[in-house]
């Protein structure tokens, strides 16, 4: 065999096992392995996983911040105006530069599949696609990147981007994005979800759209986007991040809204860290918390993801690209703290944003990919709590990422017998 992790403690279960890996596959899960491996990692009754997934995060803007000027207003608006400076003319060997540096980070945070959203319109062309093209070629052995077409500015109100748009899927993007409720009038919006639709038909394509990312409770075009997608027969098949006014929707409406949701099949994806800093900047106390329904969409069945959006860029001054600090966030802004629920977080940067993102072979069974993390706490919770990365990354059966956590307390020896 090439790898077997030996007394390997799984999620769901009380008794520690052995999980053998070969030709980049798992082979194997028994109590005890008999056979021997290249290589063996004893796992000592410690929690393993499969890898982190990032369903969502803004590579083509990640680490600006440390270039920008500063988004003096904290608005989204700024921030999009921020990023034309750069979009007009950065190269695409910077965008590649930059993202590689967060592709790598995550890796080391147990990362192995993310799905990349890359800016598409009139200011800045196609320039970030070719660069998050380039990228996931270049990383193609170690993670799964999903390249995500993205009309960061809209479509009808950014005339010429809908061209792009169609160019950008034909050099590859993956997934095709949008952005409805950025555009002028309700039926502006309408239009814009019929024309991504359209072009995920013409090119047999997943949806993911970042959706009603407003306190605005006049923002509805999740409701839309439910329908068109339950009557395109596209369930599964898309995701819709963000879907802020959800919370700022009465009760009746919001449960209208979920319900339609669920009978599509959409993956909601809530980005914990730049709902926290962005919305809610004008509410006088109480101040709404500014993330999506997460509570309540769990409760009627919906697929709830988490991902990290934005690295150090003109929205989020911080990020570390690791799903475990979103998880923690995420435990904290829907109040997702007692155990089941604290299972549930991690859920949602795990298996249900592998969901989201429609990954293949994707788990801890014989079959699935060899990927997995192998973690120095006992639980879940321990995981949370600690907040270190994996002390093993496992992609493809081989170890592509290792971290060892020292810590001395140093006295004067006051207080000593």
């Amino acid at each position: 065999m090439q790898l077997i992790v030996r007394r390997a403690r799984r999620r769901g279960t009380a008794e520690p096992c052995d999980i053998g890996i070969a030709e980049g596959a798992i082979v194997a899960v028994a109590p005890v392995i008999g056979d021997r491996a290249a290589r063996e990692i004893d796992a000592g009754g410690r929690l393993v996983t499969p890898p982190f997934v990032n369903p969502h995060v803004h590579l083509d803007k990640a680490r600006l911040g440390e270039v920008m000027r500063p988004n003096r207003s904290q608005t989204l608006q700024e921030a999009i105006e921020i990023t034309w400076d750069f979009k007009r003319t950065y190269p695409e060997a910077d965008i590649v530069a930059r993202a590689g540096a967060v592709i790598e980070m995550g890796v080391r945070e147990g990362a192995l599949a993310v799905r990349a959203f890359a800016d598409v319109g009139t200011v800045g062309g196609l320039v970030p696609v070719r660069g998050l093209l380039a990228l996931r070629a270049r990383y193609a052995d170690l993670v799964r990147i999903q390249v995500v077409a993205f009309p960061q500015e809209g479509l009808l109100r950014d005339p010429g981007a809908e061209t792009l748009l169609r160019e950008a899927m034909a050099l590859g993007a993956d997934v095709i994005g949008g952005l409805p409720w950025y555009e002028m009038t309700d039926e502006d919006a309408r239009r814009h979800v019929d024309i991504v639709f359209a072009i995920a038909r013409e090119h047999d394509a997943d949806v993911h759209m970042l959706v009603d990312d407003t306190d605005d409770a006049n923002s509805r075009s999740l409701e839309y986007l439910a329908v068109k997608t339950l009557r395109e027969g596209y369930g599964g098949r898309v995701s819709a991040s963000h879907c802020g006014a959800l919370a700022a929707y009465n009760d009746t409406y919001a449960a209208k809204v979920i319900g339609l949701v669920k009978d599509a099949g959409i993956t909601i994806v809530s980005n914990p860290h730049i709902s926290l800093v962005l919305a809610g900047r004008r509410d006088r106390e109480p101040v709404r918390r500014g993330i999506t329904r997460v509570r309540e969409l769990l409760r009627a069945g919906v697929n709830v993801a988490s991902g990290q959006d934005d690295v150090d860029d003109p929205y989020y001054p911080f990020g570390r690209a690791s799903q475990l600090e979103v998880a923690l966030f995420a435990a904290h802004a829907a109040h997702l703290t007692y155990p089941d629920e604290l299972e549930t977080v991690f859920d949602m940067v795990t298996v249900n944003a592998a969901r989201a993102m429609r990954l293949p072979r994707y788990g801890l069974e014989p079959g699935c990919a060899g990927d997995l993390l192998v973690w120095d706490a006992p639980g879940v919770k321990e995981a949370l709590t600690r907040q270190r990365p994996p002390s093993h990354v496992v992609r493809g059966g081989a170890v592509v990422a290792q971290t060892t956590v020292t810590s001395e307390l140093i006295t004067s020896g006051a207080g000593a017998a």
